[in-house]
């Protein structure tokens, strides 16, 4: 995807989470993140939205602590949210190319980083808003939705902190049913999971298989592994359920 593409996606499910939001109200439950309510996930995502700004605005070159979530609740508290989402969007629109500020995953460039972390950050947050709202995510465009696998397996769970270990060496392939992207996850108990994008055209442990926006969902814990279909060892699946958090 290209950077306006993301900036494009972050808008529209930033102006998603805020309408599912408002019509749920903000004491609702959010199932998909047990123990919050919508304020909760308010006040989270803004707070990530203005952190994030500060990168790309002020080009700062080294990590800072968050700022910390508002108090505010009900009608001010989306009203703020709201403020925060166009402000990011406006900060990634005005950004150059040559952007030069920190990021923490490979990216072709720093605004490329931040432009596709927060699109993926913010439907993510899209689909909890909407599940308080009517107890399922809604849908996600398909390349949107592949593209996010992608970050997640090649970017979240390649770095050493992923806790998706396995006793002993394990494979598992991801494949989209309608976008034609495969992902090879190679686990073992020492090193974090090596995702190649390929078919690799052997035999796995597991396959999870379905449209990409439902493994996308179900991949970021947001639906259940029913939602999509698991062939193979299902222990292996629900490994990555319970091990994946980000």
């Amino acid at each position: 995807m290209k950077n306006t593409e993301y900036i494009d996606a972050l808008e529209a499910a930033g102006r998603g989470l805020a309408d599912a939001a408002a019509e749920a109200g903000t004491d609702a439950e959010v199932p998909t993140c047990p123990g919050w309510r919508v304020r909760d996930l308010l006040r989270h995502t803004t707070m990530v939205h203005r952190w994030a700004t500060t990168f790309v605005a002020e080009a700062r070159t080294t990590p800072d602590r968050d700022l910390g979530e508002t108090t505010l609740d009900g009608e001010e508290l989306l009203a703020f949210f709201r403020e925060g989402h166009a402000g990011l969007v406006a900060a990634l629109r005005a950004a150059p190319e040559s952007l030069d500020c920190w990021a923490f995953l490979p990216a072709p460039s720093p605004l490329a980083f931040w432009a596709r972390r927060q699109a993926h950050e913010t439907t993510v947050h899209r689909a909890d808003a909407e599940s308080a709202l009517t107890g399922t995510p809604g849908p996600v465009a398909p390349a949107v939705a592949a593209d996010g696998i992608d970050e997640l397996l090649a970017g979240f769970h390649a770095r050493d902190r992923s806790r998706v270990r396995t006793p002993e060496p394990r494979t598992l392939r991801v494949r989209t049913a309608d976008t034609g992207d495969v992902w090879t996850v190679r686990l073992s108990a020492t090193e974090p999971p090596r995702t190649a994008r390929e078919d690799g055209g052997g035999a796995v442990d597991t396959e999870l298989s379905g449209p990409a926006d439902q493994l996308y969902l179900a991949l970021w814990n947001r639906l259940p592994l029913d939602a999509v279909t698991v062939t193979g060892d299902g222990e292996l699946a629900r490994l990555w359920r319970e091990t994946s958090a980000i």
